[in-house]
């Protein structure tokens, strides 16, 4: 006997242009998380980037739902004319990307973002650029094309809407992608410079590691620098691999490491393929962790015909 339809997830990792006022960042959660079906999974912000990230998942419509209710909320509270970070931005509702997760294909995540970048236009008449997967041609695939310039002075007119970006909100860059890390290494310094030259040597836009998007930010709050990254492929450069690099670069300026966060969330396997790396774990695959081999055996169970 066949088990129980399971629907698609999604996941949306939607980073806001607002850091520092408690009461939007909470605002907006709560919007997203009164679509019907939606799980907010995780809500952050960072004083110095002076952004947020939401990350929720859900039933493709629910999530799509959901995300338009955030940006809406955005909207109506950030005025992008008053905002200042180290982050760069082009929106109040900066950078909407939609993710596959189980039973989801990023085909899928494809049509989800570009029907939720015409209700954006539609509902809001905010203007929108569509990146990654969504991309309307290949020069705005890559994320920092599209946000070149910012908000006060883009270099490429949106998608939807435009050529002006909306007085107070800017555009909003919405796309579907794949599971990406996003993973941030402070130094014990508060040299910027330093960060900006390790960045420099390890993204892949300047002949580092492939797969890597890095940037050297300053963290005035902590008195710390940062390199800023994203992993687009954790699978073919591994978490444990970018630390490293980082490390060497910092140690060779003199400069220890301070400590490393996740943005949003990250998948398990890259945890495991981290531990194992550092423990020297011979042999290491991932039917070794516990929980893996439960849910293995349960899956096993469920597809097991019950014997009348």
């Amino acid at each position: 006997m066949a088990g129980p339809l399971i629907a698609p997830l999604v996941e949306c990792v939607a980073n806001f242009s607002e850091g520092r006022d408690a009461t939007t960042v909470r605002a907006i959660e709560d919007a997203i998380a009164s679509s019907a079906g939606v799980m907010v999974l995780r809500a952050e912000r960072d004083v110095d980037h002076n952004r947020s990230v939401i990350t929720f998942a859900g039933p493709p419509d629910a999530v799509s739902e959901g995300a338009l209710r955030g940006i809406a909320v955005a909207v109506e509270r950030i005025d992008l004319r008053w905002h200042a970070g180290v982050h760069p931005r082009m929106g109040a509702a900066d950078v909407v990307p939609f993710v596959p997760l189980e039973g989801a294909t990023l085909e899928d995540c494809v049509a989800i973002a570009r029907r939720t970048g015409q209700e954006v236009w539609k509902r809001l008449g905010l203007p929108v650029y569509f990146y990654e997967a969504a991309a309307t041609s290949p020069e705005r695939r890559l994320l920092e094309n599209c946000r070149r310039g910012g908000f006060e002075n883009p270099k490429i007119p949106p998608d939807l809407g435009g050529p002006a970006l909306h007085p107070s909100a800017g555009a909003c860059i919405i796309g579907a992608r794949k599971i990406l890390i996003a993973f941030n290494i402070n130094l014990q310094t508060n040299q910027v410079a330093i960060a900006r030259e390790i960045a420099r040597t390890i993204r892949a836009s300047s002949g580092g590691m492939p797969f890597v998007k890095a940037l050297g930010l300053p963290l005035a709050e902590r008195g710390l620098a940062q390199v800023s990254m994203n992993l687009t492929d954790f699978e073919q450069t591994p978490l444990h691999e970018v630390f490293d690099a980082v490390q060497r670069e910092a140690a060779s300026r003199g400069v220890a490491i301070a400590g490393s966060e996740i943005i949003g969330l990250v998948p398990k396997k890259a945890l495991e393929d981290a531990a194992a790396h550092y423990l020297k774990c011979e042999n290491f695959e991932s039917g070794l962790v516990l929980e893996n081999r439960l849910e293995r055996a349960r899956r096993r169970i469920e597809k097991t015909p019950a014997l009348e």
